[in-house]
């Protein structure tokens, strides 16, 4: 029970920092637009600017997430929590203060540096977290209950946003950063995975340990390319699951940096619209993580939920790419129900593949690959929706780019029929573990 009430913490903390960073997406498209472009519906600059940060935090967070996984299995995941939710305070703080146009920059230029060295590491600490501290056979499920969690701040956030001026939010936004920093440290109790189990006596063998002797390293806390590398080849279904982790990233970023300036230039979408279709996507998603997922993945294995969700998600792209009225983009919002099912999935399985001392490296592995494909995407998805979004298009489809992410989201989908379930031990195969209590 005391490990379930640490969980319940960490829980916390997630919505917390969720809710404060999820309120400002609504209106961070107009803030933009109004700095760079005021009074106009189309602005490539706009566009190319969010491209350029994704690019950039995506070169960063490819070189430090590994490392920050790897020094949370050695310091523990409360420590390097502090960094990420520290420096996430700073960038609201400006635009809490003031959005002309140099105050925008200022913004821009903060939040892409602190995002190379911080972006999507929350998240993986928190799952290398509940793997600490949750059995293999209940940690999809919990996965999916803490990401029904960050999709109830996420629903919450936007509906604060729909509801509040521009400038509170920001506001807002930046007090309730403060209020996770502080719960964190005073509630969160650490969790180090080297201190749960050695790797032979758990319920998987360390995939670091079965991969080739190096004869080198440049620091010997440090994790090198060869030990990424080595992640990916002693694991076939680790690295499948790497490869869907790649595509989907593609695709979802290529939705999101194109999604609200299609809005905006066909249908004058402003904060208030695109609060209103990430309420139904986060509602959508709470029902799927918190019900639905939990219930349904005892029964078809997260393999075959990972498929699902990725199917319906490469349909809810799609179907945004081809919306032909303004009522379109929020029924495509309710496929989220479905679509929800994929990623605590994939990172089931991924953490599945490792033993309790590898959590922290291999979350951030897969973090790490989601970082390049966070690179590859806009330099492909920017400056095509810049194209047909703007006169100059070769022929009249203003959602080409979202459609183009809909089809790697389909190569996702297919790529994940490939992974299987592993077969059922026999009882001489399991070893006793000293791993937590079951979380419910």
């Amino acid at each position: 029970m005391e490990k379930v009430f640490g969980l319940s913490h960490l829980f916390m903390t997630v919505f917390l920092h969720c809710f404060a960073n999820f309120m400002v997406a609504p209106a961070i498209t107009d803030v933009t637009m109004a700095a760079l472009c005021p009074g106009e519906d189309e602005c490539s600059l706009a566009i190319y600017l969010t491209g350029a940060h994704q690019v950039v935090t995506g070169l960063g967070s490819l070189m430090t997430m590994p490392l920050v996984g790897n020094l949370s299995d050695i310091y523990g995941r409360k420590v390097m929590l502090t960094l990420p939710i520290t420096l996430s305070i700073f960038p609201l703080l400006i635009l809490a203060y003031g959005r002309t146009r140099y105050y925008f920059y200022a913004y821009y230029v903060l939040k892409t540096l602190f995002s190379m060295a911080t972006e999507g590491s929350v998240h993986f600490l928190a799952l290398a977290y509940v793997a600490d501290n949750v059995s293999e056979s209940r940690r999809a499920a919990v996965f999916g209950i803490m990401s029904g969690f960050a999709s109830s701040s996420f629903v919450l956030g936007n509906l604060s946003t729909r509801f509040l001026s521009t400038s509170a939010v920001f506001q807002v936004a930046a007090a309730m950063s403060i209020v996770a920093l502080v719960y964190m440290r005073v509630f969160l109790q650490e969790s180090v995975a080297s201190n749960v189990a050695s790797c032979k006596s758990s319920e998987t063998e360390c995939l670091l340990e079965k991969s080739p002797s190096k004869k080198w390293n440049l620091f010997k806390t440090l994790p090198s390319l060869n030990e990424s590398i080595s992640l990916l080849k002693t694991s076939p279904t680790f690295s499948k699951a790497a490869a869907v982790a790649f595509f989907i990233t593609v695709a979802d970023v290529g939705l999101f940096s194109s999604l609200t300036y299609f809005l905006k230039a066909q249908f004058h979408f402003n904060k208030d619209q695109f609060a209103d279709l990430m309420i139904i996507a986060g509602i959508a998603g709470v029902v799927s993580q918190l019900i639905i997922m939990p219930a349904l993945t005892p029964l078809m294995g997260e393999e075959r939920m990972l498929s699902v969700g990725l199917f319906f998600a490469c349909a809810h792209i799609v179907l945004y790419s081809v919306a032909w009225a303004p009522w379109v983009p929020y029924a495509a919002a309710t496929l989220s129900l479905l679509a929800s099912f994929a990623l605590p999935c994939l990172r089931s399985i991924a953490s599945k593949q490792t033993g309790p001392n590898e959590q922290g490296k291999v979350q951030g592995c897969i973090t790490g690959i989601g970082s390049f494909a966070n690179i590859v995407s806009p330099l492909a998805f920017s400056p095509l929706t810049a194209l047909f979004l703007s006169d100059n298009a070769p022929f009249h489809f203003p959602g080409f780019s979202i459609m183009c992410s809909g089809l790697v989201a389909m190569i996702a989908f297919v790529h994940s029929t490939t992974i299987r379930p592993p077969p059922t031990p026999s009882k001489s195969d399991i070893c006793s573990s000293s791993t937590t209590d079951p979380l419910v």
